[in-house]
């Protein structure tokens, strides 16, 4: 599996337009949750803190997932990736494979993932906006990209809180914002 670059930063104006806005900070998120789980070796991929057993290396298989599921399997209704076919037995294996994955490995694959998701998100944006519609949805009524991309920035400031504590435990990085 091709490892794409890290995330680099991307201009987020003062007063954005809707697309600057929600896609920035989806981005910006994305590239904290990126350097909080960054530049660690095994071990400390699967360093738990206090009674949860939530790790880095889970936390990077789940988001890895959860871009797939939204992105290219909802949205653009495709299959997924051959990767998440273990999950079809076992809906918890993204978290509990992760320690059988390099830190390499888990990082290709959440790059990857988001790769996917952006060219899927550049496609919907030029078929319809944000207002296209996802192609596969267990919801009553059927959630458009605006709604999908505001799920995700919610689930990266979630993951990103789980992966500042762990991290801190490991060793003491703290900080809000990805170094530019």
């Amino acid at each position: 599996m091709s490892e794409p670059n890290e995330l680099v930063p991307r201009p987020f104006p003062a007063a954005p337009t809707e697309a600057e806005a929600l896609l920035g900070a989806l981005h910006r998120n994305r590239r904290t949750f990126e350097w909080k789980t960054g530049g660690l070796e095994a071990p400390a991929m699967r360093t738990t803190l206090g009674p949860s057993s939530v790790t880095l290396g889970g936390l990077l298989k789940h988001l890895a997932f959860v871009e797939d599921h939204y992105f290219t399997h909802q949205l653009l209704g495709r299959e997924y990736p051959a990767v998440w076919e273990p999950m079809a037995t076992n809906e918890d294996w993204e978290w509990t494979s992760a320690a059988d994955d390099s830190p390499n490995e888990l990082r290709a694959l959440w790059r990857n993932a988001v790769a996917r998701s952006e060219a899927a998100i550049t496609q919907a944006l030029d078929e319809s906006g944000f207002d296209h519609p996802l192609a596969i949805t267990d919801w009553t009524e059927t959630p458009n990209l605006r709604r999908v991309v505001i799920d995700l920035i919610e689930e990266y400031a979630r993951h990103t809180g789980h992966a500042d504590l762990i991290r801190e435990s490991i060793d003491g990085l703290v900080g809000e914002d990805a170094p530019q």
